[in-house]
């Protein structure tokens, strides 16, 4: 036979196993359905930047590190919030619920959309929209939450509308499962005031998937209309009917305020921007249930700066302040960790006397941080003290002078350091000095997932933050350069820097 002939029908052969394979692992999804490539644990994206000249009542510029994708392109004028994403309940694909605004009407409601795959165009497509309560999109946030029990997670919608109200919408995925209305809207509440969800202990059965858990509750405290006090306010009640698929009011209660002076609390709830930020320029420490104060963990607010700093568990975490939206009943923040870009925090406060504030905070957290201090509870005002000279007694600061390759560095106990540089400086990295040059800022020491890092901040705004990993030993401290995102830490595998102790 034609050796030609010999070798294209073993060419044949070998085509036909890498086809058979190829086919048979799978391997074609990956071209065909690269989103089924995908980690398909739940997450949120947030968006890189918001319209700033819809948000009113703005501190500061929102902006995050990571970028914002969806499966689908939206259409022109919607502009993304945020993005939830799932997997799928009956599927391996990942599902997207988004939430976004029309740019062209900044009235109108934040709207939420439901993208998932179609095995029938394989592709993704949008199942289904609905609006929310909220207006205010730099308010918006969103989560899902099993709150009926039965493992079929609910998406909540949290925000304020255009009164300054709290509103919190809730979908749950449909019983019919129609796919033209896949989820039914079973709860929308609005109120000057807060809504809460009254989460309770679940079994360990439940944990375990055996038995249903017990069903949340949902409380809205509004103004007592009846009191005279502006601080009474009225405690409203909502649990899940299963017959109707719907939360429905259960009841009703009045809970009185503190009794202080009125024409001051008008004053300073009147929602005039800057009252309320000017009333929390302070030191607050924690509240224990049982009324005891504890100075081991504290809040400073400072609106010049624009920055909320919280201290608990032995560690410090500086939030930058970007916006604030007057309530009913004090101040909604939004921040953004000034280390960390994809951790945010939503800061409820309210007011409860002239020296006394109670908080809500969410947390919007996509990787594991060591710090885990409960900030919910009621603060009370330190006084007239002098911040710096406090912090500096309970903060976990250093108090030393260090030999490096960038110049002798000093930290002070004040969160500040200094960085001389000597005359063979030119494996200085960048943020470091010049040559012959003093370079000054402020570090923040705080842990994630195990390690210890530590940021300089220059006081040269222009300058850029950097972040290592801090190793000591006997004198001695390595710092290695990193890179903390959602997924953790990431070693930069840069040139290390040793710090060697001057005694």
């Amino acid at each position: 036979m034609n050796k030609s002939l010999i070798g294209l029908y073993i060419c044949i052969a070998l085509l036909s196993v890498f086809v058979i394979i190829f086919l048979a692992t799978g391997s074609w999804k990956f071209f065909f359905q690269p989103e089924a490539n995908e980690d398909t644990r739940t997450r949120i994206v947030t968006p890189r930047e918001i319209d700033i000249n819809s948000i009113a009542g703005q501190t500061g510029v929102i902006t995050w590190e990571e970028s914002l994708v969806t499966k689908l392109p939206m259409e022109d004028g919607e502009i993304v919030i945020a993005v939830l994403n799932r997997e799928s309940e009956f599927g391996h694909a990942e599902e997207q619920f988004v939430i976004y605004r029309i740019a062209a009407d900044s009235l109108s409601p934040v709207y939420i959309t439901f993208i998932s795959y179609d095995e029938g165009i394989r592709g993704y497509r949008r199942m289904w929209n609905d609006d929310t309560a909220a207006t205010r999109a730099e308010t918006a946030t969103i989560f899902s939450q099993d709150l009926v029990g039965d493992r079929n997670f609910c998406i909540i919608v949290t925000g304020m509308n255009a009164n300054n109200e709290h509103t919190m919408t809730i979908f749950r995925r449909s019983p019919n499962q129609s796919p033209q209305a896949p989820f039914n809207k079973i709860a929308q509440l609005q109120i000057a005031g807060s809504i809460i969800i009254q989460e309770t202990p679940r079994t360990l059965a439940y944990q375990q998937g055996i038995t249903r858990g017990q069903n949340f509750n949902i409380a809205a405290y509004g103004q007592d209309s009846a009191s005279a006090n502006i601080l009474d306010q009225i405690e409203t009640i909502y649990s899940f009917n299963p017959s109707r698929e719907q939360f429905e009011q259960i009841s009703i209660s009045r809970i009185p305020g503190s009794q202080i002076e009125q024409r001051r609390l008008r004053q300073l709830l009147s929602g005039v921007p800057g009252v309320f930020e000017d009333f929390i320029n302070d030191l607050w420490y924690y509240i224990s249930p049982q009324g005891t104060i504890d100075t081991n963990q504290f809040l400073y607010f400072d609106p010049a700066g624009k920055e909320i700093i919280f201290f608990g568990d032995e560690s410090q975490q500086v939030f930058r302040w970007q916006t604030s939206t007057p309530t009913r009943y004090g101040l909604y923040i939004r921040t953004q960790n000034i280390s960390i870009s994809t951790l945010l925090r939503f800061i409820d406060i309210e007011l409860e006397s002239l020296d006394r504030i109670k908080l809500r905070v969410i947390e919007d957290v996509r990787l594991k941080i060591a710090v885990s201090t409960p900030w919910d509870g009621s603060y009370r005002r330190a006084g007239a003290m002098n911040i710096r000279e406090t912090v500096s007694q309970i903060n976990p600061f250093m108090d030393a002078v260090y030999d490096s390759s960038w110049g002798r560095m000093q930290f002070l106990n004040s969160g500040e350091y200094t960085i001389n540089s000597g005359m063979n400086e030119s494996a200085a990295p960048r943020g470091a000095s010049p040559l012959g040059n003093s370079r000054r800022g402020r570090y923040v020491l705080y842990t994630v997932d195990d390690n210890k890092l530590i940021e300089f901040r220059p006081a040269d705004g222009e300058e850029k933050r950097l972040v290592y990993r801090m190793e000591t030993a006997a004198g001695v401290v390595i710092l290695s350069r990193v890179r903390v995102g959602t997924t953790g830490v990431q070693d930069l595998l840069e040139p290390p820097v040793t710090l060697t102790l001057i005694e």
